[in-house]
């Protein structure tokens, strides 16, 4: 059966800010304290979808999901009404309130990892929720983003998350590549790790992603391990600033785009691929020299943390990647040389994700790739398949419920309380999610 690639795009809660909670994430630190603006973040996010859809890409959308998140207040000791509650969690916990207000859920790449049905032993497509457990602020995501996949893909195997315990550290599809000949056959999927889980912590910035945990995800998911990989981060890419596998590799089809620095191993990764593909397809390599761009510029520009896609009609594939690439010189440099010659990647189209790129998200952040056939495509649930009609809809409601800036300290405001979830109520009409949803709806 035909199968293609779809991406589901997270869509940018109402608290977006500059908070500076990620650590090893140097935009994210390089931005803290700087005001926002929630509305153009949110517009800017729907115009990539409108593009990706217009180009006659399978485009999704995701919700963003509750902020405060009230239910860790609750859990922390918190009573009261939720008024009462947001009120002394601020003078008693103001670090604490600044992590349950981040509108992080925005990065969809990190909500799972997933496997299409083609890989998985049952011929389900299976989700496993990332656990987020390193970073606080992004540990409370889970639940519901389990509860948002189960809405939109009804008929899929939904997972629970691993134990939120560093050894099982698990950080979703930003650490996941799937390579394959033709997207409805059996690929080769390549988890990514940063440490051994049961090893002491590593000096320098967080290795976010442990390999019991990508072991875990891939024999919950039913995968082949004659076709599944598994490769190591290297030191270098961390401690640069590479906090996720996907700000220095992204992959599609047969081809692997990546920075020479990206993996402990590359020439172990590149055998390991070559022998997992064998007999169903030859898989491409890009690699990048730091000669060509040094992994300085390669985060700060973002170049590998876009999206790489197959475009309807095209032979070669299409790199979508943000301003900051094109406004870097080595990186908008590279790419015409990449597309200049007659490799893989054919085509370079610059977005302007600025809002989620000063946040440290780049395009290849904001959305979750699943792989599904045209009758999955179908069931997906209405509501969070993107159409021109949604589109307008949205594009209203962050008009009418969004504020236009937001400074660090506007989030204590118990107004933007009021105001996040009246807009999140009336997203679940727009997007038919159901009236208990969020947990301020169920009371």
């Amino acid at each position: 059966m035909g199968a293609r690639e779809a991406n589901f795009d997270g869509l940018i809660g109402p608290t977006h800010n500059y908070g500076g909670l990620s650590q090893g994430n140097l935009a994210s630190s390089r931005h803290a304290g700087l005001i926002s603006s929630p509305r153009g973040a949110a517009l800017q996010g729907l115009e990539k979808m409108a593009a990706m859809h217009a180009a006659g890409l399978w485009q999704g959308i995701l919700p963003p999901q509750q902020r405060p998140y009230l239910p860790a207040l609750h859990q922390m000791g918190f009573t009261g009404s939720d008024a009462q509650i947001f009120a002394a969690a601020w003078e008693k916990a103001p670090r604490l309130m600044r992590n349950l207000m981040s509108a992080s859920s925005m990065w969809a790449a990190n909500a799972a990892t997933i496997s299409p049905s083609a890989d998985c032993a049952d011929g389900k497509l299976h989700f496993t929720p990332a656990n987020l457990s390193t970073m606080l602020h992004r540990s409370i995501e889970h639940e519901q983003t389990g509860r948002s996949l189960s809405r939109a893909f009804p008929f899929a195997a939904v997972h629970r998350a691993l134990p939120e315990q560093s050894v099982f550290a698990d950080e979703g599809a930003a650490n996941h590549v799937r390579l394959c000949g033709a997207r409805g056959d059996q690929g080769v999927e390549l988890l990514v790790y940063g440490r051994d889980g049961y090893d002491s912590a590593r000096a320098g910035y967080p290795a976010r992603q442990t390999v019991q945990a990508s072991r875990a995800i891939a024999r919950s998911h039913g995968l082949d391990p004659a076709r599944t990989v598994f490769a190591l981060q290297s030191d270098a890419a961390i401690d640069a600033g590479a906090f996720h596998n996907d700000v220095v590799c992204v992959g599609a089809m047969q081809t692997l785009f990546y920075h020479e620095l990206a993996f402990a191993d590359t020439e172990v990764m590149k055998t390991d691929i070559r022998a997992a593909a064998k007999g169903v397809f030859e898989p491409i390599f890009v690699e990048v020299a730091s000669a060509e761009v040094p992994m300085a510029d390669a985060i700060k520009a973002y170049l590998f943390n876009s999206m790489l896609v197959q475009m309807p009609g095209e032979d070669r594939l299409t790199l979508i990647a943000p301003l900051e690439t094109q406004e870097n010189v080595a990186t908008r440099q590279f790419c015409d040389v990449l597309t200049a010659g007659n490799g893989p990647i054919g085509t370079v189209k610059f977005v302007d994700v600025r809002q989620s790129m000063q946040n440290g998200g780049g395009p290849a952040c904001l959305r979750l790739r699943v792989t599904l056939t045209e009758a999955e495509w179908a069931d997906v649930h209405d509501g969070n398949r993107f159409t021109p009609a949604l589109h307008r809809d949205l594009k209203a409601w962050v008009n009418t419920h969004y504020r236009e800036s937001l400074a660090p300290d506007d989030i204590r405001d118990p107004a933007i309380m009021t105001e996040s979830f009246a807009a999140l109520d009336a997203l679940t009409k727009i997007m038919d999610l159901g009236d208990d949803f969020y947990p301020f709806q169920r009371g």
